[in-house]
Formats: structure tokens, sequence, C-alpha cells
């Protein structure tokens, strides 16, 4: 049977060894059509052989650029980064090692031709073995689409240069980015992917999740903010010396943390530090917390354009909703910084999602998905998961979405927890999911249902954010 290069470039390597084996008419076809996703797998299998380890976000892009014959002006123009940078601190060392891995040398002129002949040798071994030709290196397979999205992974996709502005922004003096979105949009993704880059720079990157925190902790600002440092020391690897620092009798605790940053923390190192900061919102029920401690973040971001020992701290917030409690306009980090919204797929996106999942849907059967879900990442990547799979029709999947049968039924019964613990807001969405024209609300049921993900705004009206939450919610909530 004939295959297409869309299924060669798509399906993981054990599906198509189950379903067929390749023809030598099928590798003649692929080969002449040689296509930009080919040429990144075989120069990502080919460092991965050669160095154990995967190309980069930022080495992608310059093959990319370099496929598409823009020049390093062009690239940096696009990527948010300067020509020299792209050319010699990304671009030269990508050569090179290209060069190595293949056992030949490789320039911007002729790496085309090289990666060609490297997918052209390999894939003659595997017809000769009788083995499917992947478009992926051999150890990349359909994952269940939760929570991160490895950094090496081909399923997270870039959205409109945010990245770019993110690694960018991450560099300067004192700088704060704070991300928000609802739950499931690919957050700590992104997250992860703004410290990854930071080690490019040499710089020194501290994760911190505040999902891990005891709730004894947080209870308490001094016993929080105690555990605060003691995470951010053990990250870079210094010794304890809260006891030597902290003085209760005379300052507060947030003057506390900030002298054991400014006097110890700080000074130990010689490189600036990141510090990452996901889900911030774990805090926001904590009244006696979450006040004081945007303060003193808000404080530090401030602190960092006049002092250089805070010109090292960098700030990365990640929250899905926003803290609405009354804070002064100066304290707070929300009105600071650089602002990143992570916003659904586009339809192009979603459909090189499905191409990498290996389905081959029409326009008719994209819309028909997102008409459902819109372009939500998660539950975009749910579906594309389950009909990969073989787990189930995409006919069956719509049909079944909104119901308790359905392969979302997790995802709503968890939103639909959160509108129970609030009445008078589950009262004022049963009016948006029952109406077909928007609804007007008030301006807080309006902002907690966006920042839910619920909703999607339409000037001081909303409207159910896709046809999944309309039809689950007008049954639960009826």
């Amino acid at each position: 049977m004939f295959t297409t290069v869309s299924q060669l470039i798509a399906k993981p390597v054990e599906h198509l060894m189950m379903t067929q084996m390749f023809d030598q008419s099928d590798y003649e076809y692929a080969e002449s059509a040689f296509s930009w996703m080919q040429a990144q797998a075989a120069a990502d299998d080919a460092i991965y052989q050669h160095t154990g380890k995967h190309l980069s976000d930022i080495e992608i892009k310059v093959l990319q650029g370099s496929w598409e014959r823009k020049t390093y002006d062009d690239m940096a123009i696009e990527y948010g980064y300067s020509p020299e940078y792209l050319n010699k601190d990304v671009g030269n060392k990508l050569w090179r090692k290209l060069s190595a891995a293949l056992a030949e040398t490789v320039t911007k002129r002729n790496f085309q031709a090289a990666l060609r002949r490297a997918w052209s040798n390999k894939n003659h071994l595997l017809i000769q073995n009788n083995l499917a030709i992947p478009a992926f290196p051999a150890e990349t397979h359909l994952s269940f689409p939760e929570g991160l999205v490895p950094i090496d992974s081909p399923f997270y996709l870039e959205r409109n240069g945010i990245e770019s502005l993110c690694y960018e922004t991450i560099c300067k003096p004192g700088a704060l980015i704070r991300i928000k979105a609802p739950k499931l949009m690919g957050k700590t993704s992104l997250m992860k992917r703004i410290l990854t880059e930071t080690h490019h720079h040499n710089y020194i990157s501290v994760d911190l999740d505040f999902n891990s925190v005891d709730r004894n902790i947080v209870a308490n600002l001094d016993k929080f903010l105690r555990w605060f440092c003691c995470q951010v020391g053990r990250q870079l690897k210094l010794e304890n010396q809260l006891n030597d620092y902290w003085d209760t009798e005379i300052l507060g605790s947030n003057d506390n943390c900030t002298v054991y940053f400014e006097e110890y923390l700080l000074p130990a190192i010689d490189t600036p530090v990141v510090l990452g900061l996901d889900n911030l919102d774990r805090l926001f029920t904590c009244s006696d917390v979450i006040e004081d401690f945007l303060g003193m973040l808000r404080s530090w971001h401030e602190k960092g354009k006049i002092y250089p020992i805070w010109e090292q701290l960098r700030l990365a917030i990640a929250h899905s909703t926003e803290v609405y409690i009354p804070l002064d306009m100066n304290q707070s980090p929300f009105n600071a910084g650089v602002p990143v919204e992570l916003r659904e797929f586009d339809k192009q996106q979603v459909i090189h999602l499905a191409n990498i999942h290996g389905l081959e849907w029409s326009n008719i059967q994209v819309e028909e998905l997102m008409n459902m879900v819109g372009g939500h990442p998660y539950l975009v990547r749910l579906a594309m998961y389950e009909v990969s799979s073989s787990h189930l029709t995409l006919e069956r999947l719509l049909e079944d979405a909104p119901k308790e049968a359905g392969i979302y039924s997790n995802h709503l019964r968890g939103h639909l927890q959160l509108l129970q613990q609030r009445p008078k807001l589950a009262q004022a969405f049963q009016l948006v999911v029952k109406s077909p024209e928007p609804v007007e609300l008030n301006s807080v049921q309006i902002y907690k249902l966006h920042s839910m993900g619920l909703v999607e705004r339409q000037d001081n009206h909303v409207i159910p954010r896709c046809n999944l939450y309309r039809h689950y919610f007008q049954r639960v909530l009826g």
C-alpha cells in the first residue's frame, strides 16, 4: 500500500511497524520529497546519537530559518535576538556539532544536502531490515497530554513570538515576567523553557512550584518566607544561614527575607539568578501571606532598577487567576514588568498539531473539533491523543464530549466543583450557557469566569468559551 509523505513524517514508529511495512516505492517517493520536518528529525537524531542531547529551541529556530534561506539579520527580526548572537553563539556552534555528528563539514550553505544524505543513508538501512521509517528520533512517542510538555517534545507549539519576548526580557537586569492563563494552557511548559533558556547565558535558575508547599507553611507569613529562603538557598547550593540573618526582635518577616537575599544569597553568586515562581495562585486564599509577599516581590523588582546587587535577580511568575484583594497600585507586581497572556491555538496551529499526531484531518474535521473545544491546548491534544491511539473516532469523541462518558469528564467536573463552591458565580454562568446571545454580568463575575477559562469577553458581555462548556453546564447547572 502506498504511503503518503505526511504519514512518513507524522506517524509514530510503533504504529507504522504494527500497521504496515514500507516497500521501495514508498522510500523513493519520500526521498524525493525531503521536507523540513524530516531535516529537523535527521539533525536532531544525528546530534542526539553523537552527544546524547537534543537540539535546543533556539538551534531549531536557526536551523529552520536557514532551511527557509533566511539571513541571520532576517532571523534576528523574527526571533527577537541579535544577529551576532544567532550567528556566532548559535549558528556556528550548530554547524560544528552537525559536522562532528555527520562526520563531514557542514555549513549554513550545504547543511540541507548533508541532512538529506544522513536521512537517506539511515532509511536505506531501515528498508533493508524491513523496518518503518521514523520522522522523529526513535525515542519520540505519543504521550498522554498531562502537565508539563517536555523541553525536547515536538508537541510543544510556540505562541506567536511569546517565547522570544520572554527570552529577551529575562536577560534584562531586574526583569519581571508575569505569565497568566487558565489551567492547562501551557504556563508551566513556558516557564520551564524560560529557565532552560537562561542556561545558554550561564545564568542560574531557581524553580519553585507553590503547589508543593504544605498547608501549615502558607498559613503563617514568617514560616512561609523562611521556607521560601531555604528552598532558594538549596537550589543555589548554599548552606542554610537563616538563623544568623533572621532578626525577629527588630525586623518584620518581609524585611528579614529581603536582608537574607541582599546580604547572603545574592552576594554569594557572581551571575544573574532567574527565580521562577509557578502556581502563585496557590497562595491567593492565604490572606495573611499573599499581600505582604506580593508587595515584597514588587519592591525587589523596583530595587532591580536602582541597585546593582538586585539587578542580578530576575523574576518569572505564573498563575491561573489574579488575586482579587485590594492592593496598593505601587505594591502589586501585577501592574509591573512584562505581562504574558497565553492564548488558545489558532486553526493553523491545530492543523500542525494534528499532523504531528499522524492525523490526516480535513479542514472540516479540524473545524469540528475547534467548534467543540476551541483551541485550548490540553483539550485539543487530548482529543488527538485518543484518536491517534485508535481509542476513538473523532465523530464518536465529539458526540460524547460533553457527557459523563466522554474523555473530558474529569476536566469538566473540576470546573463544576469550583463553581459549586461559589453559588453566585455558578448562577451567573448558568445565565451565560443558557443564553444564545452574549450576556452582561458585573465586572467581578466576568473577571472570575474569564480567569477560570470558562468565558470569552465581548466588550462588557461574555459568551461560553466553547461549546463543550455550553453543552455540559447547560445540563449540570440546570
